[in-house]
């Protein structure tokens, strides 16, 4: 009797856990449905999604891989034998190979990492008081560092092909056409404020059209580069992939280089250009070689974090390690 007393109860507790289980995971499942549905993107945002997807694959310039020397080449092509900018951290000038990869044209602009911010769930960056004046159409996006490197990751998952940010190697490479000893990333290798970069007085007058007392960086303005590649000498710095350290040219492998393993700041390319153009030019912080850190995750002072985005001057170009170009022959 009483072993069929105990039977029974532990059938009767059984049966209780397996109909709480039941319904527990019922409601896990339907937790689930209701939180991928909610994931999903509306119809419109899938359109400006794609509408990204097809803009980046027609912008993804393809660069076939080679040798060459990077840093500061004036003692191999300057007369005179002096270095173009006498920044220690471009030197030496050292043997540099890569594989081929593929960088966009253009810098991420607002309306491209809005697209982002609204697929993510995230809030859109620079909307400080002051910052959001700068949300003009075709300006380059102001993005911290992890900001950049996130979005060419997703970048690259809508696209199908891994991205990322580019190597500083990578950068130099392109913007010297493929390592040529070019001074200057315009159209020419020369710089000539008005005509390939902004001049102080279209600064100006750029500033008064949309009322805010300082430089609007606006995207596309003046000619590519031999390669196509646009405001590489303007309109902001571009994050690299590298932790900065001015010595690191001394040991940095040939093959491939990706820069020091650790490090407090992340190397920048291009610049500022907030006025000055000539003394820029002289300094050689628009050069094709001139290299500097950044804070990844900058701050302003309490006071201007409702004002100001701590990021305004550092833009995001993605690249792709893909062998293979974005869009064959076939397709363009």
């Amino acid at each position: 009797m009483c072993n069929v007393m105990t039977y029974k109860k532990i059938m009767k507790q059984n049966l209780v856990i397996f109909l709480f289980s039941t319904l527990a995971l019922g409601a896990c499942a339907k937790s689930t449905e209701t939180s991928t549905k909610a994931a999903q993107p509306s119809a419109e945002l899938q359109q400006k999604i794609q509408k990204l997807v097809e803009k980046t694959k027609k912008n993804m310039i393809f660069v076939e891989g080679g040798s060459f020397m990077m840093g500061d080449f004036g003692h191999v092509t300057r007369k005179d034998k002096l270095p173009i900018t006498g920044l220690y951290a471009a030197m030496p000038l050292h043997k540099v190979t890569l594989d081929s990869f593929s960088l966009n044209a253009y810098k991420t602009t607002f309306d491209d990492f809005d697209i982002y911010t609204e697929a993510t769930g995230q809030k859109k960056i620079a909307m400080e008081e002051i910052s959001k004046k700068l949300r003009v159409p075709n300006a380059p996006a102001g993005v911290s560092w992890q900001q950049a490197h996130d979005y060419c990751q997703w970048l690259g998952q809508q696209v199908g092909i891994p991205m990322t940010l580019p190597t500083e190697a990578q950068w130099e490479y392109a913007a010297r056409n493929r390592g040529e000893y070019v001074i200057y990333p315009t159209d020419n290798g020369e710089y000539e404020p008005g005509r390939n970069v902004w001049s102080d007085e279209q600064r100006q007058k750029v500033k008064k059209t949309v009322g805010v007392d300082m430089p609007i960086p606006i995207l596309g303005r003046f000619p590519p580069t031999p390669l196509g590649f646009y405001d590489m000498a303007t309109d902001g710095n571009e994050w690299m992939s590298d932790w900065f350290d001015p010595q690191y040219y001394k040991h940095s492998s040939e093959k491939n280089p990706q820069g020091p393993m650790t490090g407090t700041l992340k190397s920048v390319r291009s610049t500022y250009q907030v006025g000055a153009a000539k003394s820029l030019q002289i300094g050689g912080s628009v050069t094709t070689i001139y290299r500097s850190g950044e804070n990844p995750e900058p701050k302003v002072d309490e006071s201007d974090k409702d004002y100001l985005n701590p990021n305004d001057m550092t833009a995001v170009r993605c690249a792709s390690n893909s062998p293979k170009p974005f869009i064959s022959n076939k397709e363009s």
